[in-house]
C-alpha cells in the first residue's frame, strides 16, 4: 500500500512539475502581450530621412503612440541597399520593441545578393502591409516624348541607345522599367545613381532623357515644369498625378509596379504582441490623417491580414528571382 502510495505521489509530482513547465513556457509570451508595451518602440528604415519609406513610417508610428501611450521612434539606418537595417532587425530581441518598415527591397535583395545576406520567410515575421506608392516614368520636359508611345518607338528606332536615370541596379524603380521593357519588347540603357535625386537633377539638367523614380520624388519637379510624367505604373491613376495615363491605360494591361511598405519584426517575436500590433496598424490605417498623408505622398493605403503581406512577400520574391537571373542584373 505504501509502494503504491508513493508511486502514485511520484507520478503526481511529475505530472505537476509538467504543467508547471508547460505553464513557464507559456508566461513570457502571455505576460509581454498582456504588459506590451511598456517602453519605447523602434521602427527600423532602410533609408534616409525624408524620403517616402521615412515619411510613411513616422506617419503610423506617430498614429501607434497615440493608441498604445509609447513613443515609436523612427531610426534610420541606409546602406548595403537597405540590407544594414534587416540585418539589424534579425538580430534583435524578438520582444515586439524592434520592428522594420520593410519595402520591395526585401524581397528583391535576396535575388540581388548572393549569397542571400538573409531568408525573410524565416528570419522574419510578417506583420502588416502598410500600402503603396507607385514608380512613375518621368521625362526632361524639353526631351521631345510626349508620350509613352513616343518613347516606345524611339526605342525601338534605336535599341539600345535611349537611357534612363534610377536610384540604383537593383532598385525597385530599376526592375519596374526592366519588367516594363521586356513588356514593351524594348531595349533601354540604364544609368544607375546613388539615390533618386541625383538622378532626377541630371535628368532636368539634360544629361539623359529618362528617370523611373516614386511619385513623391518626381511630384515637385513635375510641379516646376521640369519634368513630365509619361506614365504611373500602378492600376489605379495616382492622386497627385490625376491626369497621368496609368501603364495600363498606355497599353499594357495587367502590368503594374509599385513601391510597397510593411511592417515586420523578428521572427521569434510572440504571436500575442505580433497580432496586437497588426491590429492596431489596421486601426491607424482607418484614420483619416493617415490616409491623408499617404495620399499627398501620392500613395494608397492596403488594409489586409498579416497572411497577405506573407504571401506578397513570397511572390515579389519569385517575380524578383526570375527577372534578376534573366536580365542578369548585379547589385551597386
Amino acid at each position: 500500500m505504501a509502494l503504491r502510495r508513493q508511486r502514485f505521489s511520484k507520478s503526481f509530482g511529475g505530472a505537476i512539475g509538467a504543467t508547471m513547465l508547460c505553464f513557464a513556457g507559456l508566461l513570457p509570451a502571455s505576460v509581454a502581450a498582456q504588459t506590451y508595451p511598456n517602453k519605447p518602440v523602434k521602427i527600423v528604415v532602410g533609408y534616409a530621412a525624408g524620403g517616402a519609406v521615412d515619411i510613411v513610417a513616422r506617419t503610423v508610428g506617430q498614429s501607434l503612440a497615440g493608441s498604445l501611450g509609447q513613443a515609436f521612434i523612427v531610426e534610420n539606418k541606409p546602406g548595403a541597399g537597405t540590407n544594414i537595417a534587416v540585418r539589424s532587425v534579425i538580430d534583435a530581441a524578438p520582444d515586439g520593441y524592434t520592428l522594420l518598415l520593410a519595402a520591395n527591397a526585401l524581397a528583391a535583395n535576396m535575388a540581388l545578393y548572393q549569397p542571400a545576406p538573409f531568408d525573410a520567410e524565416r528570419d522574419l515575421v510578417p506583420v502588416s502591409l502598410v500600402g503603396r506608392v507607385p514608380v512613375v516614368i518621368a521625362v526632361n520636359a524639353q526631351a521631345g516624348y510626349p508620350s509613352l508611345a513616343s518613347l516606345i518607338a524611339a526605342a525601338k528606332a534605336k535599341p539600345g541607345v535611349v537611357s534612363f536615370a534610377t536610384p540604383g541596379n537593383g532598385s525597385t524603380p530599376h526592375l519596374a522599367v526592366e519588367l516594363f521593357a521586356r513588356a514593351a519588347g524594348i531595349k533601354l540603357m540604364h544609368v544607375p545613381y546613388r539615390g533618386g535625386a541625383p538622378a532626377i537633377t541630371d535628368v532636368i539638367g539634360g544629361q539623359l532623357p529618362l528617370v523611373a523614380v516614386n511619385a513623391l520624388e518626381a511630384q515637385p519637379h513635375v510641379k516646376s515644369g521640369k519634368l513630365k510624367v509619361l506614365a504611373v505604373m500602378s492600376p489605379t491613376r495616382s492622386a497627385i498625378f490625376p491626369d497621368v495615363p496609368t501603364i495600363a491605360e498606355s497599353g499594357f494591361p495587367g502590368f503594374e509596379a509599385s513601391v510597397w511598405y510593411g511592417f515586420v519584426a523578428p521572427a521569434a517575436t510572440p504571436k500575442p504582441i505580433v497580432a496586437q500590433l497588426h491590429a492596431e496598424v489596421q486601426k491607424a490605417l482607418q484614420s483619416t490623417e493617415v490616409r491623408e498623408r499617404m495620399a499627398s505622398v501620392g500613395g494608397e493605403v492596403i488594409a489586409g491580414s498579416a497572411e497577405l503581406f506573407g504571401a506578397l512577400i513570397r511572390s515579389e520574391r519569385a517575380r524578383y528571382e526570375k527577372l534578376v537571373r534573366e536580365a542578369n542584373i548585379k547589385p551597386d
